[in-house]
């Protein structure tokens, strides 16, 4: 029997007590998201890290530890955020070369910026999924190998 779960890879990118994150504006309000996305035909899990890096934020970057990973059960969230089963791997990557992260040629249709958001402001942003915590957690102890659960985490209130 198959079970059908979409694979998604991304990046921890920070710098200067400051992360990089992918700005989106769209029905849900301003929001961010890691950069990240599903992994593709003959493409590893850390070669997808370094494609959405790319595609998102306009940077390459060297693909380091496995930071946590992230369930999304839709069937445990009432589908939240859609009815696709997905599980997330969230790598710890370094910037290579000195290029800037901008906004890409043809970014998704939502995103609006690329922005290096201060670690102490993270508490203070929508950020999807909602793993301020364990990133604060990451940077502080590098805690590697984390396991989220999406039904796990506080939602945000509707406004």
């Amino acid at each position: 029997m198959s079970y059908p779960i979409r694979v998604r890879a991304g990046s921890l990118i920070i710098e200067n007590d400051a992360i990089l994150l992918i700005e989106f504006h769209d029905e849900n309000g301003l929001h961010y998201n890691l950069p990240s996305g599903g992994v593709e035909a003959n493409e590893s899990v850390k070669e997808a890290a370094k494609r959405e890096a790319r595609e998102e934020a306009s940077i390459d970057v060297d693909v380091g530890p496995l930071a946590f990973t992230y369930e999304y059960a839709p069937h445990l969230t009432k589908n939240r955020y859609g009815t696709i089963h997905s599980l997330g791997m969230m790598f710890e990557c370094n910037r290579v070369g000195d290029s800037e992260p901008r906004l890409p040629d043809k970014p998704d249709p939502y995103q609006t910026g690329v922005k290096w958001i201060p670690l102490e402001d993270l508490e203070h942003i929508i950020l999807y999924p909602r793993v301020q915590n364990h990133i604060q957690e990451y940077v502080k102890h590098k805690q590697i190998n984390s396991f989220i659960e999406e039904h796990l985490l506080d939602t945000y209130q509707k406004v």
